[in-house]
Order: structure tokens, then C-alpha cells, then sequence
């Protein structure tokens, strides 16, 4: 099953790429490798929540959105690459979490996009990952997610 099969199973499709909200691109490859500028979960143009996750937001919103996330940067490789099946492995996840000052389940609100990964590719889905807290992302996000994918 591709990738994009698997999305439809999951009852997902991959959005439009996000345009970028400064002066950067959403992905760029180089050899065998699509890195990925950070997502936010915008969806059409909007971003569902905002706030931190721990005071406006709840972790279980958080996994949604670093779900969000994750699509939208495989849109972004995608938009590199042309078929997501190209994909021979997800290399790194970094998920940065917008944070009340006392939260510290980053790695579950992670969980949403790294579990997104693993669903969609299978073991090459799975991956070296980093979840940081942070105390402001752009727009007000909750969440952001960067990926390295291997081609």
C-alpha cells in the first residue's frame, strides 16, 4: 500500500503546502534527504487553537495538532519530491510545544505526529525525535513540527 493510500485508509488526505509565513521555503531537498522548514497546524489558512499547551490547550489537543502538523510537512515533502513512496525512511522529527511554564508532557503531544509517521509508513516511519518546550511559536501556535525524510 503507498503512502497516499495508506493517508486514505486513515480517512486523511495531504493538505496545499503552508505557505511560509517569512522569508524561508517549506522544504528544500539535498542529495538523498527532504528537510523540512517547521509546520504549524494551519488548516486552509487557519490555525484551529492557540495558546499553550498545558493552560488553553490540552495535551490530547496538542496530539491532534502535532498530527496536523505532521501533514502538513508531508505535504512539503511531497511538494520535493512528487510521490510520497520515494519516502525510504523518516530520519528525525523535532516537535516544538508552545508550553505553560509548569508542562511537561511534551513527548506525548509529540506522540500525535511521530504516531501519524508510524501509521503511514510503517517501520520506515519510525524515527529519531526531539520534543521541546518552548514559551512562544509563531502565531501563537501550540505546536510545531520539522521533519528530515530520507529519499
Amino acid at each position: 500500500m503507498t503512502p497516499e493510500e495508506k493517508l486514505a485508509e486513515l480517512g486523511l488526505t495531504l493538505p496545499e503546502v503552508v505557505a511560509p509565513l517569512a522569508a524561508y521555503v517549506p522544504a528544500v531537498r539535498t542529495g538523498d534527504h527532504v528537510y523540512t522548514s517547521g509546520q504549524v497546524p494551519m488548516v486552509e489558512g487557519k490555525l484551529p487553537l492557540t495558546g499553550k499547551v498545558g493552560a488553553e490547550v490540552s495535551v490530547e489537543e496538542g496530539r491532534d495538532l502535532a498530527r496536523i502538523c505532521a501533514l502538513n510537512a508531508l505535504a512539503a515533502v511531497k511538494s520535493q519530491i512528487g510521490d510520497l513512496s520515494k519516502v525510504k525512511r523518516i530520519v528525525k522529527v523535532v516537535v516544538f510545544v508552545a508550553s505553560a511554564p509548569d508542562f511537561t508532557a511534551q513527548p506525548q503531544v509529540g506522540n500525535g505526529a511521530s504516531e501519524l509517521l508510524r501509521d503511514v509508513f510503517g517501520d520506515l516511519g519510525v524515527h529519531a525525535r526531539s520534543a521541546v518546550g518552548v514559551a512562544v511559536l509563531p502565531l501563537d501556535a501550540p505546536v510545531e513540527v520539522e521533519l528530515i525524510a530520507e529519499v
